[in-house]
């Protein structure tokens, strides 16, 4: 691609400078502050797992559960910056993946949490509004912990629970490829479920997600092929 030199002289191609040295470098502070904040939430687990009644074996599992459970959706993410490396280029991309969370979910609702005070959305705002609001949720809870310990295991667990019913209900109306893959991701993961209490076989609690993940891709494709997606 050839660069468009505008009347001032300068070019308007993007890719011209999505890969200099100076992006590179701001890529890689992007994914040192992700290790670093990776390092310090291992760290105090560790140190508040015996709090909670936490063994050193349950706390393995758990790393190991979440790891495994990273895999589907980091699949995606991949497929998605292979797509976007020759619009963006690579720092540019990496930048974006190296962040935590889903880009669709996360843009779409600080959009709309900019718009009802009449702002822009700004690129910074996802870490910023991370390290503002950790502190004060963190004091909260600690609070709400001093009152009835009861509600800090409740509290966080039907929050998550809730949160990802309603994204998947919200996505099951769309069509009916929507609806098969939500029951197939859900019917495999209630068997991942079930069986690891039968058969006594934790491993099948770990990889639960991810077996869930696959179904639903399965399941997805089936009904995409079979003329069952949106119109």
């Amino acid at each position: 691609m050839h660069s468009v030199l505008p009347l001032n002289g300068s070019s308007t191609d993007v890719l011209a400078i999505a890969n200099t040295p100076v992006l590179w470098i701001c890529a890689l502070g992007v994914f040192g502050v992700v290790v670093v904040q990776s390092l310090i939430y291992m760290r105090a687990a560790r140190r508040v797992a015996p709090a909670v009644g936490m063994t050193p074996d349950e706390l393995r599992v758990s790393f190991r559960s979440g790891a495994v459970a990273a895999i589907g959706p980091s699949l995606a993410v991949v497929l998605v910056a292979i797509a976007l490396l020759a619009l963006f280029g690579t720092p540019a991309v990496l930048v974006r993946i190296g962040l935590i969370g889903s880009a669709a979910y996360e843009t779409g609702a600080a959009n709309v949490a900019a718009a009802t005070v009449g702002a822009e959305l700004g690129g910074a705002m996802w870490m910023l509004a991370t390290l503002v609001f950790t502190p004060l949720l963190k004091r909260g809870g600690h609070r709400l912990a001093t009152v009835n310990p009861l509600v800090m295991t409740i509290v966080p667990a039907s929050a998550l629970l809730a949160a990802f019913i309603s994204l998947g209900l919200a996505e099951a109306p769309k069509s009916t490829a929507h609806a098969l893959t939500l029951l197939a991701a859900a019917a495999a993961m209630g068997a991942c479920l079930l069986l690891a209490r039968i058969l006594h076989r934790p491993w099948l609690r770990e990889w639960g997600l991810g077996i869930a993940i696959v179904a639903g891709l399965l399941a997805a494709y089936t009904a995409h092929t079979a003329g069952l997606g949106p119109a």
